[in-house]
């Protein structure tokens, strides 16, 4: 008998443009899982409102992720891909989840910390409770593993939490998720702030999926650095270096000895530019490739909806279990 493959769930907001972080980091380790694992991708649009949205931009940003996800090479054919407020069910779990979450588990979460100090002033009750919608995301799907960032393990371990506790009073009912941290992939550092994650919310340090070449070397030719000229790897005292030499070899596939060896003696001149260009030709057929589905509505409209069905049938069996166990009268 063919064993049952293990299942994965992941998303992104569509609150900004999909970075050369998310895709080194996160995107193509998808597309290498999707043949081994039973696969959910998501457009987490629900998590992205809790920072306010220009709604127009938000809708046209989640169609562009989609796009994006598949010129990557995720495969609408082998995983579920959609958009996460196209299944009620999320909001509907997540209900019942936050009466089963302490007040003081969510106060612990650093992303809440970290968040509230950046948007002071709309610090709303969706941006406390939002790991609770991150549980519902997991556990509404049985996922057995989530991959994440060292940021969002304290999310996974969290969902397992709320996960036990229900399970212990009303019998095993979610499949406890393990954080799943792939051994591909690198955490990518802002280009003008190399103590800091390349993140969205930060552009003049981030290179986009979409940004076109020219862009691409000006970021690059302008990244941090140091005043020696040495392209070694040393995070410590040469984080900018560092980060730069990690970028080009996750772009050219290369090991860190044979980056270092290529570059020595030749200076940041040299270097820069080099790392930006193997960065535009990494994106290059993506972006063409991104630009080309993104004017096929049809299609897209296609694979969200068909996405949105195939989600809801998993989720539906997981919730209608969950409102029988708590006493809700059936539907």
């Amino acid at each position: 008998m063919e064993e049952k493959k293990k299942r994965i769930f992941s998303g992104i907001q569509p609150s900004g443009e999909l970075t050369l972080g998310s895709y080194i980091g996160a995107i193509r380790n998808w597309v290498a899982l999707q043949n081994e694992y039973d696969c959910l991708f998501c457009i987490v649009d629900e998590h992205a409102i809790t920072v306010r949205q220009e709604p127009a931009l938000l809708r046209k940003r989640s169609i562009a992720q989609l796009a994006q996800y598949i010129a990557c090479g995720l495969d609408p054919e082998k995983n579920i891909m959609f958009i996460q407020s196209h299944v009620p069910q999320h909001a509907e779990l997540a209900w019942i989840l936050g009466c089963y979450t302490q007040f003081g588990e969510l106060s612990r979460m650093t992303q809440f910390k970290a968040k509230s100090a950046q948007h002071a002033d709309n610090i709303t009750a969706g941006l406390f409770t939002y790991p609770v919608l991150m549980a519902a995301d997991i556990l509404l799907y049985q996922a057995d593993l989530v991959p994440v960032g060292e940021d969002q393990k304290q999310h996974v371990e969290l969902t397992r939490d709320i996960a036990q506790r229900f399970n212990g009073v009303y019998s095993d009912t979610f499949v406890l998720p393990e954080p799943f941290i792939p051994k591909l992939g690198a955490r990518l550092m802002s280009l003008d702030d190399p103590t800091t994650k390349m993140s969205k919310s930060m552009p003049e340090g981030c290179v986009n999926l979409m940004d076109p070449p020219e862009v691409i070397m000006k970021k690059f030719k302008r990244a941090v650095t140091d005043c020696e000229t040495a392209v070694k790897f040393d995070k410590v005292n040469k984080p900018g270096i560092s980060n730069l030499l990690t970028i080009y070899c996750a772009a050219t596939g290369k090991t860190m000895a044979e980056a270092e060896a290529a570059f020595a003696g030749q200076g940041y001149g040299v270097f820069k530019p080099a790392v930006g260009e193997a960065v535009v030709e990494l994106l290059r057929p993506i972006r063409e490739e991104a630009e080309r589905i993104v004017t096929d509505k049809a299609y897209l409209e296609s694979v969200y909806k068909t996405g949105a069905q195939r989600a809801q049938y998993l989720a539906n069996k997981t919730l209608s279990k969950v409102q029988r166990k708590i006493g809700f009268v059936a539907r």
